[in-house]
């Protein structure tokens, strides 16, 4: 990643204007590289080929150089005052900078003779001056590069031969992805975590260079988060700025990686936060963790040869990624682009979930007072959302009249809302819905008995819902296959079930 900046403005951060003429300073610096060397050329040309050279072309381009090095010492401090680089390298920059331009100057004040009216000897500095800055830019430039793309971006793919000469080290041996034969027995971080960091992140968040003082290439810099605070919060992957920025639009300045920059894929977010919402565990496998219908293809898919069975904690064990659902393989029309404006303007990410067939996904991730009036806005593509994250929101039954509006709808996100039973009344004609999660709801057994209405779900989260063990042996009765996640395991369920048939056998009895 090409930067790392947390959503929120630090106290101590430059001022936008500051900030936007120190991002000129890769531009500026081209050109007194560019002048020097061409005066530098001209003048051996001269010394060694007796040709004549104008010397007001030289003085010239010696003063423009001059000039382009001042302004680019300018810009490249504006630039430093962003932070996240190493601090020794960016002062030996500096001060090679600040070098190049002063030497530049005191070669153009002797070759335009304005020196040597005050220093009859200034002519025997003429040379030596720019010599000097010649090296000295080179030198700079080096630095500079370094700042960028760490410090052994010129000699990473030295040979053996040119390594030997210049006394480098042997090349270090490119970071290899560990091969998962067995991924319940996989350690999370580092045969999962740390292969997704280390192919999307570290490039730009290592020891050589940590934009916002971000390094992601070690379980303890990892802890100790960016200059502005911690990058995750254990238990709470959406919460966490890693989460947030990664799921910010591409365009975003804020996104993480920056635009042009290989992508994390939705599978790679989706282990991401997962383990952040396991608790960022760096020694834990993946059978000590509880593992949710939607990280099971992810983590399946990590196995080599193919995807294997997925049962950690007390989740029912997959047998690898369900079969693509018919609704993500179906062709809708193009979303009109200002009703996606207006939606963005609640808050809401609008995120295409398949360019190919113009689907999309709302996330209100970044949105926790989204509410019933902003809800309104949803029908409007009513063809087009497929996934629609609303979790930890301000919504209430009120809003359900205006999802059960989305008739392609697949996955259902009400976590940590105000809907209830009645609320859910209202998305019955959702025949698409495959996925719903009620965490953290109002939903009782009464709002159960409405799920057989959805014939195509397949999973439903009820973690701290109001529904009881008899309930959830009904629901279980009646949608033997719905995988039911939280609240009660299916073995309680089978054994309540088990129980309560026994009972209602011996009442004759007793009578």
């Amino acid at each position: 990643m090409n930067k790392f900046v947390l959503l929120q403005t630090p106290a101590a951060q430059p001022s936008d204007w500051v900030l936007f003429f120190g991002h000129f300073h890769p531009l500026i610096v081209h050109l007194p590289i560019g002048f020097l060397l061409i005066a530098g050329l001209l003048e051996i040309d001269r010394l060694t080929r007796r040709n004549s050279v104008s010397q007001h072309t030289i003085t010239l381009i010696l003063f423009w150089s001059a000039v382009s090095a001042t302004i680019a010492c300018l810009f490249g401090y504006m630039l430093s005052l962003a932070g996240g680089y190493d601090t020794e390298t960016l002062n030996s920059h500096k001060w090679q900078g600040i070098g190049v331009a002063i030497l530049a100057w005191i070669a153009w004040a002797v070759k335009s003779e304005n020196l040597g009216r005050f220093m009859p000897v200034a002519q025997l500095l003429y040379l030596p001056s720019l010599g000097i800055t010649l090296l000295l830019l080179l030198s700079a430039g080096h630095q500079g590069g370094n700042l960028t793309h760490g410090s052994d971006y010129l000699t990473q793919y030295a040979p053996g031969p040119i390594r030997t000469l210049a006394g480098l080290p042997p090349k270090q041996k490119e970071f290899k992805i560990e091969p998962i034969t067995d991924v319940n027995q996989a350690i999370v971080y580092r045969q999962i975590i740390n292969p997704i960091l280390q192919t999307r992140c570290v490039q730009c968040h290592n020891a050589d260079k940590s934009k916002a003082g971000l390094r992601l290439d070690t379980p303890d810099m990892i802890k100790k988060g960016s200059e502005d605070g911690p990058v995750f919060i254990a238990g709470k992957g959406n919460n966490s700025q890693l989460i947030k920025a990664c799921l910010l639009p591409e365009e975003d300045d804020h996104h993480m990686p920056p635009k042009g920059k290989p992508q994390l894929t939705e599978s790679q977010i989706t282990l991401l936060t997962w383990w952040i919402d396991q608790g960022a565990s760096f020694d834990k496998k993946v059978s000590d963790l509880a593992v949710n219908e939607a990280v099971r293809p992810a983590l399946a898919s990590l196995e080599s040869g193919g995807a294997g069975s997925i049962s950690p904690g007390n989740v029912a064990a997959s047998t690898g990624p369900a079969p693509a659902s018919p609704v993500l393989t179906m062709n809708v029309p193009m979303a009109d682009p200002k009703t996606i404006d207006e939606l963005k303007k609640t808050g809401l990410l609008v995120l295409p979930l398949s360019k190919e067939q113009n689907q999309l996904e709302v996330s209100a991730v970044n949105a926790r007072s989204f509410n019933d009036a902003q809800a309104a806005v949803l029908p409007k593509l009513s063809e087009q959302i497929v996934w629609a994250k609303l979790g930890d929101t301000e919504l209430s039954d009120a809003a359900l009249v205006y999802i059960a509006k989305l008739k392609n709808l697949q996955k259902l996100h009400l976590e940590q809302t105000k809907v209830t039973d009645t609320g859910l009344q209202q998305l019955k004609g959702l025949s698409n819905l495959e996925y719903l999660n009620l965490y953290g709801t109002a939903i009782t057994d009464a709002g159960l008995a409405e799920l057989p209405k959805f014939k195509n779900l397949k999973t439903v989260y009820l973690w701290q819902t109001k529904v009881t063990p008899q309930g959830l042996a009904n629901l279980k009765k009646a949608m033997p296959k719905l995988d039911i996640v939280g609240g009660i395991d299916e073995k309680a369920i089978a054994d309540f079930a088990k129980a309560s048939s026994e009972t209602k056998a011996e009442e004759p009895k007793k009578n």
